[in-house]
């Protein structure tokens, strides 16, 4: 059984995640802001981390920068989940230091699909 964080304000995007994850049987902790989602991090040290890009306090990239700076962590597959869809904004994710890079709305079984290589 795996640890995995979500890092995710949005109730239903999280709800959905949490029951996904569970459902292939592995742990969930969660965060609802990028700082608290940092200090987990760091005291959990979970082995895949689903992070949102808009986030209150702090927004996912600068989650993400810190959470690569801490060196226990840095190794940590980090997969972008976001509404950003933009040109560019995948580029914008894995320059910030996420793994991979998933599309909001969530279709379950593409990110079964790609959290199942992390997993």
């Amino acid at each position: 059984m795996k640890k995995v964080l979500i890092i995710e304000d949005n109730e239903k995007n999280l709800y959905l995640l949490r029951f996904l994850i569970e459902n292939l049987g592995h742990q969930v902790i969660d965060a609802r802001d990028g700082k608290s989602g940092v200090n987990i991090a760091i005291n959990e040290k979970p082995d895949v981390i689903l992070m949102d890009i808009q986030l209150p306090v702090m927004d996912g990239y600068e989650a993400t920068r810190q959470i690569r700076s801490k060196g226990e962590l840095k190794d940590i597959p980090i997969i972008a989940i976001t509404s950003y869809a933009m040109v560019g904004d995948r580029e914008k994710t894995l320059n910030a230091g996420c793994t991979d890079y998933v599309e909001k709305p969530i279709q379950p079984e593409t990110f079964l699909q790609k959290i199942k290589v992390y997993l």
